[in-house]
């Protein structure tokens, strides 16, 4: 049974066991018939063995009533131009209709082009949800970036758009979840998990990250984890600069960056993170206006850094949610893995000077390269026992680009925390939905 615990408290999806346990009988009689069927009781000699009962009803851990949580949530899906009308965002945003109660926000940060804005806008009308559709690229949005002196124009992404949500979010709710648009499995159950620690009154728990599989069509996916996030970190833990445990004693009860002199405690906590880079998280409105998102993409690993400095060991948490299935991205390119590799690189080095890690850039490439390969040789087994397809070179040929990106950031690529953001969340809604004050206009949405 996989129960581990990591640094983080692990919360694990038992379900499919509760409908059956399984009990040891010791049978009564002399040599058990080797032709009997193992599930039948013999009725000669002593034989143990094991078979599967109905479990009893569970009684001592009943299950948490989320429905109060949920009407004090706000749930966003950033989306992109081409999640509109697409399978996997249509999956999204039905799923969370079904939600009852439904939540008290849902937010649609989108970042399109002015002649598609109207017609997102007519989609996401037709779902039975209170959605409040924020045009993060709009001119106003733009200009009030501008005087403001935050970063705006093309060269921003995904990070800033959830920024620009997370303030009226937390403005309209005591918790906040997000969503990638991109996951064709998804289910509304998964902001119930995503809430269940959050409602622990007695755990005191402000961040829950959300973690599963990604195998798809017999392959491993995940890549940019799998060869990027994770060799670099492993790299960080053995080399110079990078402490592991064996060298600082950190203190397993909820250390935060400031507990520490040294990086062993934030190297701990994004290791202890089974899929660091999965875009569904929640956390409390206090958090929401403490998180610095990147301006573009590596918005994940940004959250993490702020989650480690204000939530600490002790108050985050990671739930499993079960398997998921992605629309996917080339590898090669600006708008591929690899140019995400500089974004998220960019970020996630912030976030590790910042805990006190020294990188050692001169000799980092190497590190991460053997680091990699070591990983490889671990998935390509851990492919070919579950008969998976892997192809070796193709996955050594990522490592290769994604070394690319392992050079010291040019500045802090973060957004400021909400609470001294040099504008207000008030000044986001009326700037992003330019529609509710041009009487040209007319909003579909009464919920908007």
């Amino acid at each position: 049974m996989e129960y581990v615990q990591e640094r983080i408290a692990t919360l694990h999806d038992f379900r499919a066991l509760r409908g059956h346990h399984t009990e040891t009988a010791r049978e009564g009689g002399g040599d058990r018939d080797e032709d009997a069927d193992t599930d039948t009781a013999t009725t000669n000699g002593e034989d143990e063995h094991q078979r599967p009962v109905a479990a009893a009803p569970d009684t001592a851990t009943p299950a948490l009533n989320l429905d109060a949580y949920l009407r004090k949530t706000a749930v966003i899906v950033p989306m992109a131009g081409r999640e509109h009308e697409s399978p996997a965002a249509e999956r999204v945003l039905t799923e969370l209709e079904s939600l009852s109660p439904a939540p008290a926000a849902v937010f649609v940060p989108v970042r399109t082009a002015p002649d598609r804005i109207d017609a997102f806008r007519e989609w996401l009308s037709g779902f039975s949800l209170p959605i409040r559709l924020l045009w993060c690229n709009a001119p106003g949005v733009e200009a009030r970036l501008a005087d403001a002196g935050l970063p705006h124009g093309p060269e921003t992404g995904k990070g800033r758009d959830v920024w620009l949500a997370l303030g009226p979010a937390a403005e309209a709710a005591d918790y906040v979840v997000v969503h990638d648009a991109d996951a064709r499995s998804y289910e509304a159950d998964h902001v119930r998990r995503l809430l269940a620690p959050l409602s622990m009154a007695d755990q005191k728990f402000e961040f829950v990250k959300g973690y599963y599989a990604r195998i798809e069509d017999e392959q491993l996916y995940g890549r940019l984890f799998r060869l990027f996030y994770q060799p670099l970190l492993r790299a960080l833990e053995a080399g110079p600069g990078g402490a592991t445990g064996s060298d600082h004693e950190t203190d397993p009860g909820g250390a935060t960056g400031a507990d520490h002199e040294t990086g062993t405690a934030i190297l701990s906590y994004l290791t202890a993170f089974r899929y660091a880079l999965a875009g569904e998280f929640a956390m409390t409105a206090a958090l929401a206006r403490r998180i610095r998102a990147p301006q573009s993409w590596g918005l994940e690993v940004g959250v993490l850094g702020d989650a480690f400095e204000h939530a600490g060991f002790a108050g985050s948490a990671q739930v499993d949610l079960g398997h998921h299935i992605h629309d996917h991205r080339a590898v090669a390119g600006d708008t591929g893995l690899e140019g995400m590799s500089h974004e998220v690189g960019a970020t996630l080095l912030t976030v590790l000077e910042s805990g006190g890690v020294e990188p050692h850039y001169e000799t980092l490439p190497e590190r991460y390269l053997a680091a990699g390969d070591e990983l490889i040789e671990q998935y390509r087994a851990d492919a070919a026992f579950n008969g998976l397809e892997y192809e070796r070179a193709s996955e050594r040929a990522q490592l290769e680009r994604y070394a690319g990106a392992l050079s010291p950031p040019d500045s802090d690529p973060r957004l400021p925390r909400w609470t001294a953001a040099p504008l207000s969340p008030a000044a986001v809604l009326e700037a992003a939905r330019p529609w509710l004050v041009d009487g040209a206009r007319p909003e579909p949405n009464s919920s908007d």
